[in-house]
């Protein structure tokens, strides 16, 4: 990778496919933003990049290289692999892309908490996945027809989307009367025929028709 393409990148600003980090100070906080990468649709990590775009580079860059692949070697599961580019600036300093693609291996999530974390990527910004998230990255490993029964409960949902244009996993176990993990249940199924979409939010998903 060149100088100019690191450039250009970074032209681009932060968004769902590319993030900035002036250095890799909390590398266990900026796996989260490799995680979120390989469980939505893949993006680049630029070390050495401000905020506002500018390619101003950092000292020492090998050692940030260092300190990040160690990184995603422990903190990841499974395991995933990254591609590396390192770009002088001049002798001292240099800027790091760390390339990571849609994992087919996901969801991966991170190991250094008591209970899984999965991320995914929501505009320019790394959130937790939800449960649903997690299910309906799990089941789209291996895509397969999805069979189900088209009930009252479907019907109710169904209904109240084609209202409101969207719908909760909290508003429809209320709508429905129906516990929460029923709820939970039937959305998953829904998005995994390609009926529904999700769209992961910090508060909370919501769900749509799926065009």
């Amino acid at each position: 990778m060149t100088l100019q393409e690191v450039k250009a990148l970074a032209a681009k600003g932060e968004g769902v496919k590319i993030e900035f980090k002036k250095k890799a100070a909390f590398p266990e906080k900026i796996v989260r933003e490799i995680i979120a990468f390989a469980n939505t649709e893949g993006g680049d990590l630029l070390i050495g990049v401000d905020d506002d775009g500018t390619v101003s580079g950092q000292r020492y860059i090998e050692e940030e290289i260092f300190v990040m692949e160690k990184a995603i070697r422990e903190l990841i599961f499974p395991a995933l692999t990254v591609e590396v580019f390192l770009v002088k600036l001049s002798e001292k300093k240099g800027v790091a892309v760390f390339r990571i693609g849609k994992s087919p291996d996901r969801p991966h999530y991170l190991l250094d908490t008591n209970r899984k974390q999965a991320f995914v990527r929501v505009q320019d910004r790394s959130i937790q996945a939800s449960r649903e998230v997690w299910e309906v990255l799990r089941k789209g490993r291996i895509p397969r027809d999805t069979i189900f029964t088209y009930g009252w409960k479907e019907e109710i949902l169904i209904k109240a989307v084609g209202e409101s244009g969207r719908i909760t996993l909290r508003e429809f176990s209320k709508l429905a009367k129906i516990p929460h993990f029923l709820a939970s249940k039937t959305l998953v199924r829904l998005v995994t025929a390609n009926v529904l979409a999700i769209h992961p939010q910090e508060s909370e998903d919501y769900f749509t028709v799926k065009e």
